[in-house]
This record gives structure tokens, C-alpha cells and sequence, in this order.
């Protein structure tokens, strides 16, 4: 056997609800409790009607820069501690009652943590009512004449609403009767229990306006609460038996006795119109305000509480107390009302005591405790995470699905925050200081829920009918009742008084009992009585039928009135149309506008408060800056000081230096020509001993050796430099580097004759190949060459012209020229030919070698050429002394 395959159920489309462009953010409202007695510290403080602040009590944590940080909150309205129960209904409840007498939905709730005064705030105490006996009171006081007999409205148990005739109504109502056991007295009724009697003073009465009074009204109320996640019917009969354990088929319990068997708890369906409602909750019709509030007090005998550390009857379950208006239109004569079901509209507001957030570480909770205390936390978790989906979606455009069905709250009130009806929220705060934490919190919920908008619900649809039935009808009764009056008819009597007071009015009929067979006399005397009352019958007729003609032309001129004014009014309604186009026209412009404003305002707050976070900076750094200028101005006098010290230092230790220079300068230039003089003097000797030996004759005795004179100080100075022009400068220095000389290498060379150089004849000239010949250097043959040779001339100690090469590289600058550094110089010296040989014969009569030993003492000093000279142009003289052989 083949199993098909089961296809998925198709999604029911969600239903066609009349779109509504206008929006409504959620009202939210504060209620500052009072301090209690054994409270010393107060962390709240009421600044203005819509704000308060927040500030951390003593030795509460404080920000990064040491202080305590004040924080302010916006609200619709801010209710301080002197304000009455009466002033809170009129700006928070009342409205919401007076949407659903015109058939809107609303959603009113508490919300705050333990003890801060929720549940006062929703029921209040004998003689400071709360808001839900103020709204039961309100909405009796503007339907009480014109509410429809008990049981004309019947639920039928799909969150609609069924419409029945007044006889089905009076037989459903004796048929329940008679099913109580032990039905109550009026007077039992009417009894209150004395913890709720007078819970609002007669002058304390309110009414709506623009009730509509041809329709009929029926008030139910509902009672339920949400602990732990699971819904119970707090009116339910069942709850007030004791509850038992179960037993099983052999008489023996299935539990301990201490087990019993929890209330059945109850679930969450959708109606035909996607509503959320309570499947099998109890729904009660009431009459009166004090029978309404007294249902609600039976059923929050049965909330459930506890003791708890921060609380005395701390509400341990979410509590939602509902009230269903249902209204239906009176038929086209005004009398009773239409038979159509669909004509019925129901309303609701649900009024929600929220049970208070709280740790489990302040109140001590233990076991169960513990359990209620998550799960109530879970459930306003749940509560303000869709609550932050739903600003989302709104603010930043996405799409994000709200997750409504974590917990039963949000899934209850799903409908409301799509568009189902106004929502509005009482923050309660207690300001001890013990609560600041979970205050805080509560107080940033709140911010965030004024930011989610709803939208705003649809007029309910009018009935065709004509306005002011009911107001035509009873104004025929009582033109009916005065003519009856007038004529001496029954006044507000039934149906059988009339006919027997016009059955008195008849003349009486004669005695018909006939004794006598051949009676003539009864039946003549029977007939003629009967005659006259046929003719009094008849007169009767005419003048009802007169009456009823006069009537009904009165009526027809009223009605001719009526409609002539029936145009009248059509003309002023066309008017009043175009006039509420102009209106709603302006109301969308100034809605725009006000979106656009509360959006710059939102823009405002923002950069307020970017602007207060840089202004701290700006201050900040200002102030860091302002420290660092002291800082660097005193390292500055501090650096003046020091230069001005160090500058005077510096100048005294560069005179003193200047001076030591200059002394030594001058001690070694001396002892330079000191020692430049005793060389020449030694050469001139050197020069005569050799200059001797070579004339004829005998050789004259070496002269006494004397001690040189010193020279005089013209003597002393410096010979003069030739005349020749001397190497180019430069921007690079000299390399003190000895190189190999390079002039046979391949490099391209600018050879550097000037024209005062002297032609001395010599056999030997220095030839240097790829060379280019230049007088003067100049920038176009330095380009073009690799080095650089200058042929220079200058007059030796001697008294001889000595030729010197000095050579360099041509190297390039970063400026794009060409600059030479030196590296080595060449010298080129002649000798005359008339100077004799060295060698000296044996034969001339002097001992060797005491003469040689002469000539070796005379020359014991050598002249040596050295590169990287500071002497002169790249030559130093060394005085070195020879060693002599051993």
C-alpha cells in the first residue's frame, strides 16, 4: 500500500484591513512614587512636567574621570509624587475609554520594577481609585441609558459577538436562573465587598461625549493572568473548589495528598480577523460599575502573590483585565435593536499589570521563588526585544521578523502593535536609592519604547439608518401618553389595563338569563344594549380614526419639516465634507511637518549631544594644551637662561682659545723659520764646501764653525709666490690621498698651461696623450674631459724655477656642473751644469775620511717632496736626520 504524500497546508491569506497612513507613537508616561519612611537617599528628581533625572547615589561606581553621572530622561508626561489618582486617569486612561465608547481597541500597561507602585497605580485603595475603576465608571456613566437588556448580546466563543431578541433573551436568562442552585438576592447583589466599596467619590464622576444613542450597548469583562508563561482564568468557577488529587479506577490516589492538580491553564488562538484572544475564557456581562469591580475583585483574590524581601505582596504573575464594549445599531423605528450579526461592533481595552522586574540576590528568593522570578524576567526580556525589532524596522527601513510568540504577553498583544489600537504605558519608579540599577534599566526601555510607532485605527464604518431614532420614538411615546392623558386614558399602563378601563366604559349589559321560554322582554332589552355598544364601538373608531388622520398628518408635516431640514443638513454635511478634506488635508501637512520636526529634533538631540562630547574634548585638550604651553614656555626661559649662560661660556672660552691660538700660531711659525733658516743655512754651507772643492790650488782649512745668525724678522717672513695664476677653486677639498700618477691611462685630459709660464728649454717636457691644451678652464672642455692637470711654476728655496704638475678629477655636481678634486702633485726641478763632481780625489793632500765625515755631517739634512702639504701648493719640508752606517 502506497502512502501519498501529505502536502503542506496552504497559508490562510491575512485578511483585507483598511490601510492607514497616520501613526501614533506609543504615550508613555512616569509616576514618581513617594519615598518611603525608612528611605534617606532620593536618586530621582523631577526637573519638568515631560523630564526627570537620574543621579547615582553616594558610593555607587562613577565614570573614568572621577564624577557621577547625571542622566535625563523625556517622557509625554512626568506624574510627580503630589499627583492624584484622578489627574493620572485624565491624562492617560481617559482617552482610551472614550475610543472604545466610539469602538476603538486600546492597550493600557504598568510597567517598573518591584514595589514601585504598579498595582496601586492600576487599582488603587478605598478612596483613591485606580485607573481601572475610574475607566468602568466612566464607561457606565456614558452607556447606562442606553444599555441593551442581559443577554441580548451572547459570546460565542470565538472571540465574536452574537445578537438575540429581547424574548430569547428573557428565556435565556430565566433558563440560567433556574439552573443556580442557590440564586443570589437583589440585595446580596448589591453588596460590596468593603475593601472596594468607595473607591471613587461622586464628584470624581467622568463621561464621554458623542455617545452614539441609537445604538445599543453591552458591557463584558474578563479576567486572566500569565505566571509562568502559562495562562489561567482568574474567573473561573472551578478554581474556588478546594482541589483534590486524582484517583485511578482502583480507589487508590495517583499522587501524594500533598500533590495537587494545578488550574487548567489555557491557550492563545486567532479569530477569523488574525486577533489573538483566550480560547475558553470566561467572559461576564455587567451591568454596573460596582458589579464590574466587583467580578475583578474575585478574581484578583485569586492572583497570585508573594512575600518577598523588597515587597510585602509582591505580584508574582502578569495580570490582563479585559473589557469588551459591544455596541449594534437600534432598528429603522428606533424600538429594538437590529437582528444582524454582522452589524454587531465589539471594542476592547485591556488594562495590564505587569509583574515587577527584579534580582533574585535583593529579594532573597529561594526555590519557586526563584522559577517565578526568570520566568517573569524572560517574559519582559521577550518584551523588550520586540519592542527593539519593531523600532528597527521602523527607523532603519529592515524587515526583521518580531519575535511575538516567545511569550505570551507579546503573542497576546500582537494585534495592538500592528495597528489593532492605541498602546500607552505608566513607567512607575520608586527613587530609593536601593532601586537605582534596575531603574536605569527600566528608564532606557522606556526611551526606546516612545521612538515605536503604531498605527492608528480606522473609524468603524456608520450605519445607514437615520440619526435619532431613539430620540423619535420616545418622543412618540410621550405625545402618545399625553393624548391618552388628555382623554382619560391609561398612562403608562399595559395592555390588559386598557382594555378593561374601555371595557368599563361600555354601558353594562342587562341580565340574560332567560326563566320564561315565551320571554319577550330579555332578548329585545339584551339586543338593544348591545346595539348602543356597537354604536358607541363605532363612534369610538371615528374618533380614533379622526385622531389617528390628525396624527398622521402632523406627522406628515413633521416629516415634510424633517426633510426639507433633512436637505438642509445634507447641504451642510456636503460643506462639512469639503471642510474635513481641508482639515484632514492640514492634519496630514501637519503630521508631515511634525514627523519632520520630531526627525530634526531626533537630529538636534544627536548632534546636542556630538556637540557636548567634543566641547569635553575641546575643553580637555584646550586644558592639555594650555598645560603643555606653561610647560614649553618655562623650557623655554629655562633654555634662554642656559644659552645666555653657555653663550657666555662660549664666549669666553673662544677668546681664551682664540688667544692660545694665536700664541701657538705664532710659537710654531717661529720655530718653522727658525728651523727653515738653519737649513738654508746649512744648504749654503753645504753649497760652498762643494763649490770649493772644485776650484784649483790648495784647499783652504773647513771654516770654523760658528753660530748661525739669526735672520731679522723682514728676513723671516714668507718668499713670495710666483707669479703664475694658481688652481681653480673649487667646492670639493683635496683628497690627502697619494695615488700613482694615471696620465698614461686612456681618460681624456684638460691640460692647464698658463701663458705666463717661462719656456725653460728642457729635453724632458711632460706629454700627456687625449689631451686638450686650455690657457684658462672652462666650463665646455671640463665637460667634455675625465681629469685635470695645471702646469704650474714657482721659484724654489734654491733660487731655481721648479716645474709642478698638480693633478685631479673632473666629477659632476648635483647643480649640473662640473667641479676638480686634487689628488696628487708632480715636481719637476733642473740643476745647473757648472756645480762639480761630488767625488774628490785622494790625491789632493786632505784625509778621506775626515772630509767625508765633513760632507756627511754638513748634509745630514734631506729635502723631501710629500702630497697633501700645508706649507704650500701640495709640498711639506721634513727636517730628518740620516742614521749613520756603524
Amino acid at each position: 500500500m502506497i502512502r501519498q504524500a501529505k502536502g503542506k497546508t496552504p497559508r490562510r491569506p491575512p485578511p483585507k484591513k483598511p490601510s492607514s497612513n497616520q501613526k501614533d507613537p506609543v504615550g508613555v508616561y512616569c509616576r514618581v512614587r513617594p519615598l518611603g519612611a525608612e528611605d534617606e537617599e532620593c536618586c530621582i528628581e523631577v526637573i519638568s512636567s515631560s523630564t526627570i533625572q537620574l543621579h547615582a547615589p553616594d558610593g555607587f561606581k562613577t565614570n573614568r574621570n572621577g564624577e557621577y553621572k547625571e542622566t535625563q530622561y523625556s517622557f509625554k508626561k512626568v506624574f510627580g509624587v503630589s499627583v492624584s489618582q484622578m489627574e493620572l486617569f485624565e491624562y492617560v486612561a481617559k482617552p482610551l475609554v472614550d475610543d472604545l465608547i466610539h469602538g476603538k481597541n486600546g492597550l493600557l500597561f504598568t510597567y517598573g520594577v518591584t514595589g514601585s507602585g504598579k498595582t496601586f497605580t492600576m487599582t488603587g485603595s478605598p478612596g483613591l481609585g485606580g485607573l481601572l475603576p475610574r475607566s468602568l465608571d466612566m464607561i457606565f456613566n456614558s452607556i447606562g441609558p442606553y444599555q441593551a437588556k442581559r443577554y441580548v448580546f451572547k459570546t460565542d466563543d470565538k472571540n465574536g459577538m452574537d445578537v438575540q431578541s429581547e424574548v430569547d433573551a428573557l428565556l435565556e436568562r430565566q433558563r440560567r436562573d433556574n439552573n443556580l442552585s442557590a440564586p443570589k438576592s437583589s440585595s446580596s447583589r448589591q453588596k460590596l465587598d468593603p475593601e472596594i466599596a468607595d473607591m471613587i467619590k461622586p464628584e470624581e464622576a467622568s463621561k464621554a461625549d458623542g455617545v452614539d444613542e441609537d445604538s445599543s450597548y453591552g458591557v463584558f469583562v474578563s479576567y486572566i493572568e500569565i505566571y509562568n508563561n502559562y495562562i489561567y482564568d482568574l474567573l473561573e468557577e472551578t478554581q474556588e473548589d478546594v482541589i483534590k488529587p486524582k484517583w485511578n479506577g482502583g480507589g487508590t490516589p495517583m499522587r501524594q495528598n500533598t500533590d495537587f492538580i494545578p488550574p487548567q491553564s489555557k491557550i492563545l488562538r486567532e479569530d477569523q480577523n488574525h486577533n489573538m484572544y483566550v480560547a475558553g475564557c470566561m467572559e461576564v456581562e455587567v451591568k454596573s460599575p460596582e458589579e464590574a469591580f466587583q467580578v475583578f475583585w474575585r478574581g484578583q483574590k485569586k492572583r497570585k502573590v508573594a512575600n518577598t524581601r523588597l515587597n510585602r505582596e509582591s505580584s508574582r504573575s502578569h495580570s490582563v483585565f479585559i473589557i469588551k464594549l459591544a455596541q449594534a445599531p437600534l432598528d429603522a423605528d428606533g424600538d429594538t435593536i437590529l437582528q444582524d450579526k454582522n452589524q454587531v461592533s465589539v471594542s476592547q481595552l485591556c488594562l495590564v499589570d505587569l509583574a515587577g522586574s527584579e534580582r533574585t540576590g535583593r529579594t532573597g528568593a529561594e526555590g519557586t521563588r526563584i522559577r517565578e522570578a526568570g520566568n517573569i524576567n524572560q517574559s519582559l526580556l521577550n518584551l523588550r526585544t520586540c519592542i527593539e525589532i519593531l523600532r528597527e524596522n521602523q527607523m532603519c527601513g529592515t524587515n526583521r521578523m518580531v519575535p511575538y510568540r516567545d511569550s505570551k504577553v507579546t503573542h497576546l498583544f500582537k494585534n495592538y502593535f500592528d495597528g489593532e489600537g492605541k498602546v500607552k504605558m505608566v513607567v512607575c519608579v520608586n527613587p530609593k536609592a536601593d532601586d537605582y540599577e534596575e531603574t536605569l534599566l527600566v528608564m532606557r526601555f522606556a526611551e526606546m519604547t516612545q521612538e515605536v510607532e503604531v498605527a492608528r485605527p480606522v473609524d468603524r464604518p456608520i450605519c445607514g439608518f437615520t440619526p435619532g431614532r431613539r430620540h423619535r420614538n420616545q418622543a412618540f411615546k410621550e405625545e402618545l401618553s399625553r393624548k391618552l392623558e388628555e382623554r382619560g386614558g391609561p398612562i403608562n399602563r399595559d395592555m390588559s389595563s386598557v382594555i378593561n378601563h374601555l371595557v368599563q366604559s361600555l354601558p353594562p349589559l342587562p341580565s340574560s338569563e332567560l326563566t320564561d321560554p315565551h320571554d319577550d322582554i330579555t332578548l329585545p332589552r339584551l339586543i338593544e344594549a348591545l346595539h348602543n355598544r356597537y354604536r358607541i364601538r363605532q363612534m369610538m373608531i371615528e374618533e380614533y380614526n379622526k385622531a389617528a388622520n390628525m396624527m398622521k398628518s402632523m406627522l406628515q408635516e413633521l416629516d415634510g419639516n424633517l426633510a426639507s431640514k433633512g436637505d438642509y443638513i445634507h447641504e451642510q454635511n456636503g460643506k462639512l465634507a469639503e471642510k474635513d478634506k481641508i482639515i484632514q488635508n492640514n492634519k496630514a501637512e501637519i503630521e508631515r511637518l511634525e514627523k519632520k520636526n520630531k526627525m530634526q529634533e531626533h537630529k538636534i538631540d544627536i548632534l546636542q549631544k556630538t556637540t557636548k562630547i567634543y566641547e569635553d574634548d575641546k575643553r580637555s585638550l584646550r586644558h592639555e594644551l594650555d598645560t603643555r604651553d606653561q610647560r614649553l614656555m618655562r623650557e623655554q626661559s629655562d633654555k634662554r637662561r642656559m644659552e645666555q649662560r653657555m653663550h657666555g661660556v662660549v664666549t669666553d672660552t673662544q677668546h681664551k682659545w682664540e688667544k692660545e691660538c694665536e700664541r701657538r700660531v705664532n710659537a710654531m711659525q717661529l720655530e718653522m723659520q727658525n728651523k727653515l733658516w738653519v737649513k738654508d743655512e746649512k744648504l749654503k754651507q753645504l753649497k760652498a764646501i762643494v763649490t770649493e772643492s772644485k776650484t784649483p790650488g790648495r784647499p783652504e782649512p773647513p771654516p770654523q764653525q760658528t753660530q748661525p745668525k739669526r735672520p731679522s724678522r723682514e728676513e723671516r717672513l714668507p718668499a713670495k709666490r710666483s707669479a703664475s695664476p694658481s688652481p681653480i677653486p673649487t667646492t670639493t677639498p683635496v683628497r690627502p690621498l697619494h695615488r700613482r700618477s694615471r696620465s698614461a691611462g686612456g681618460e681624456k685630459w684638460v691640460d692647464h698651461k698658463p701663458s705666463s709660464n717661462l719656456d725653460l728649454g728642457t729635453v724632458l717636457q711632460p706629454v700627456i696623450p687625449n689631451a686638450i691644451q686650455v690657457s684658462a678652464p672652462s666650463e665646455k672642455a671640463l665637460s667634455k674631459c675625465d681629469r685635470y692637470v695645471l702646469t704650474h711654476q714657482e721659484v724654489a728655496s734654491d733660487g731655481e724655477i721648479q716645474t709642478k704638475l698638480i693633478k685631479g678629477e673632473v666629477i659632476k655636481t648635483r647643480g649640473g656642473g662640473q667641479a676638480v678634486q686634487f689628488t696628487d702633485i708632480e715636481t719637476l726641478k733642473q740643476e745647473l751644469t757648472t756645480v762639480p763632481s761630488r767625488k774628490r780625489r785622494s790625491s789632493e793632500g786632505t784625509p778621506a775620511n775626515g772630509d767625508r765625515t765633513d760632507v756627511e755631517k754638513r748634509c745630514s739634512v734631506a729635502l723631501e717632496m710629500r702630497a697633501g702639504s700645508n706649507m704650500g701648493p701640495g709640498y711639506e719640508h721634513h727636517g730628518i736626520t740620516k742614521r749613520r752606517k756603524p
